[in-house]
């Protein structure tokens, strides 16, 4: 009688439960396990989106959905085509979990609570057959043969015919593929907040503003911009709009030790000639009153701590009104409005979402199967490759995509 095909899976977070479940869905007689060194396996689930866990974006465009994409983009585009979003959605909802799209476009399940996706994976997982051995961290990998010899922590061996590593940024996962053949590529963070002590930020946490725009600037050139909604912290900025220059930065923040300038427009409307125009007219429509005290109609968007807080800023004395305003007042008013200058002088951690940049070079992995180039047998999906995503679910797809691949490759 011929053995059963056996297929191991190291890492339980999304991609390796994703992985595994659609292997078994995929080859229902062959025997898969799944191995997760905690005792908590999807632990990132649990706690991705505040513990409602954006599941993925409401982008159905393959074309359109890699833009999302600071790495992999162009890798992932042929794999979208044959899982993306809209499959998800299909995914979770044929299995009895109900999603919604938020007004930004972010999916999340309807109850607003992780574990309903975690619940659902794990018994995707019973249902098709997976193996979990949680608590039961692998020590080596190697490749004898035709066969995969994974060597447990404690002390036993286990044989398998494939071999799915899904164990995202761990140093491990990196090390055994590095071993089996494969180039990794440096892991830096991708997903952080800025620290910029600052006067003008004093006393503003739990501020934001649903629009700017931002600039990284090295040695006064401008390297990337960015718009979006932007939230003042206690050591900082962070948002969305801040989420993405740190993603599409995060290489060259790294090579800067994090220290650079950061430019924001808090008006995109305008630019500094365009408003200096405005405040001219606002200067003669209500001359009597105080400026700190009046926001002029078109700001009326901008939170009236911030607009007190930069008034003061450039020097204008709270007492002065707008007939007062001088020239020179004025102009320093419009540019501190819309190319405000901030100095970065770290990186903070965005905890829900930490992400990193790096790891398997893609150009090493077959994207239509998941499987290693360079040795037969082996796959990967999810955050141990070199890709990741901006904020928003894009993380989780990739991970579901790229796991779906892997499973429905394995054998072919």
């Amino acid at each position: 009688m011929k053995n059963k095909t056996k297929v191991i899976v190291i890492g339980g977070g999304a991609a390796g439960f994703f992985g595994a479940i659609h292997c078994g869905i995929t080859h229902p007689n062959w025997e898969i396990i799944l191995l997760e060194a905690t005792t908590s396996p999807l632990a990132k689930v649990k706690i991705s989106g505040g513990g409602r866990c954006n599941v993925t974006h409401h982008c159905f465009d393959a074309a359109e959905l890699v833009k999302f994409y600071p790495r992999g983009g162009k890798a992932l585009r042929g794999a979208f085509t044959r899982f993306q979003p809209k499959d998800t959605v299909a995914w979770y909802e044929a299995r009895g979990v109900k999603l919604k799209t938020e007004s930004d476009g972010r999916i999340f399940p309807i109850t607003d609570n992780s574990q309903t996706i975690i619940d659902c994976l794990l018994k995707a997982a019973t249902d098709a057959g997976v193996k979990i051995y949680t608590g039961t961290p692998v020590k080596w990998v190697e490749k004898k043969s035709d066969k995969f010899e994974v060597i447990l922590k404690k002390g036993n061996t286990l044989i398998c015919d494939y071999l799915l590593i899904t164990t995202g940024s761990n140093p491990l996962g990196y090390r055994w593929a590095n071993a089996l053949g494969h180039t990794i590529i440096s892991p830096v963070p991708s997903l952080f907040t800025f620290k910029i002590p600052d006067p003008r930020l004093e006393e503003l946490s739990g501020i934001s503003v649903n629009h700017v725009n931002a600039i990284l600037y090295q040695n006064e050139k401008v390297k990337i911009k960015q718009n979006g909604a932007i939230l003042i912290t206690h050591w900082g900025f962070s948002g969305p709009c801040i989420l993405k220059l740190s993603a599409w930065g995060a290489r060259i923040m790294k090579e800067n030790n994090y220290k650079m300038s950061l430019s924001i427009n808090w008006l995109p409307k305008y630019n500094k000639e365009t408003l200096r125009e405005y405040f001219l007219e606002v200067k003669s429509r209500i001359p009597r009153k105080k400026i700190i005290g009046s926001i002029p109609l078109a700001l009326i968007n901008l939170p009236k701590r911030l607009w007190q807080s930069l008034v003061i800023a450039v020097g204008i004395p709270p007492e002065k009104s707008w007939a007062e305003l001088s020239k020179k007042e004025l102009n320093r008013l419009a540019s501190e409005l819309t190319q405000g200058c901030f100095q970065i002088q770290g990186r903070g951690v965005f905890k829900e979402e930490f992400v990193t940049c790096g790891g398997v070079n893609l150009k090493e992995v077959n994207f239509k199967t998941m499987e290693s180039k360079i040795c037969p047998g082996l796959f990967f999906a999810g955050e141990i490759l070199d890709i990741d995503g901006v904020t928003g679910g894009f993380n989780f797809q990739n991970a579901w995509t790229t796991s779906w691949l892997a499973g429905e490759g394995m054998g072919r």
